[in-house]
């Protein structure tokens, strides 16, 4: 019952989270079955991710600035970008500025949860562990994953230069805040949580933000609002 309670509450933030930013998809909601391919594909990036961290850690050292922004979020942000733009970008059902930060949500929420799992396991976590990883690194992979769709999505409806930029930014953006913010956790035993907790905050202010403007650049929105005239 304790393991089941433990399994539990390692998986149930990421699926919370994952219905949150289904039911934001306002105008033309994604297929369920896209999103959740893209949800179990971010179970198995965790293989590589592990596979590079290791190999960079052995190559570059254990140097507090390389672990952060280099070895953690260097790797796991580069690598879902990568299967993001790769198997996403470029579909048909990626029609409108949402659909960028559903499906980077989706593929760091998987993540994210395949992640917890391992730790829950590994470290023998309590439930109250559990929920300290939920509100911190659950909810930061999520909003790394806005960070990196909003600007996916501002890419996808540019071109030329601009259309670089933002695919510049949908990578640089959320791994240097990932950098940030592990550095902060690993770095900073005393006095982390004075520095984290505004760090969420401003996350989930910024991003919430970037939801309501990419919602408003919907091109469904404007059919809509245009059919009601």
């Amino acid at each position: 019952m304790l393991i089941f309670s433990i399994l539990t509450a390692a998986v149930a933030p990421g699926i919370a989270l994952l219905t949150y930013f289904y039911l934001r998809d306002k105008y033309d909601t994604e297929p369920l079955q896209m999103v959740l391919k893209v949800f179990l594909i971010g179970f198995l990036v965790i293989l590589p991710v592990m596979i590079l961290q290791r190999g960079l850690t052995i190559w570059l050292g254990d140097g507090p600035l390389v672990q952060a922004f280099v070895v953690s979020a260097g790797v796991e942000e580069a690598l879902k970008w990568f299967v993001l733009f790769h198997l996403i970008y470029h579909h048909t059902e990626f029609d409108e500025p949402y659909d960028g930060i559903l499906y980077a949500t989706a593929i760091s929420l998987g993540f994210a949860t395949v992640e917890n799992v391992i730790f829950a396991f590994a470290s023998q976590a309590t439930l109250g562990t559990m929920l300290v990883r939920a509100l911190l690194p659950v909810s930061g992979h999520a909003m790394f994953g806005v960070m990196m769709g909003y600007y996916i999505g501002r890419a996808k409806f540019t071109s030329g230069w601009t259309n670089r930029k933002y695919l510049l930014f949908s990578l640089l953006l959320p791994l240097f805040w990932h950098g940030v913010y592990d550095y902060i956790l690993d770095n900073l035993t005393q006095y982390w949580i004075w520095y984290i907790v505004p760090l969420m905050a401003f996350f989930w202010y910024g991003g919430l933000g970037k939801i309501y403007r990419a919602t408003k650049r919907s091109p469904y929105r404007l059919t809509e609002a245009g059919g009601q005239d």
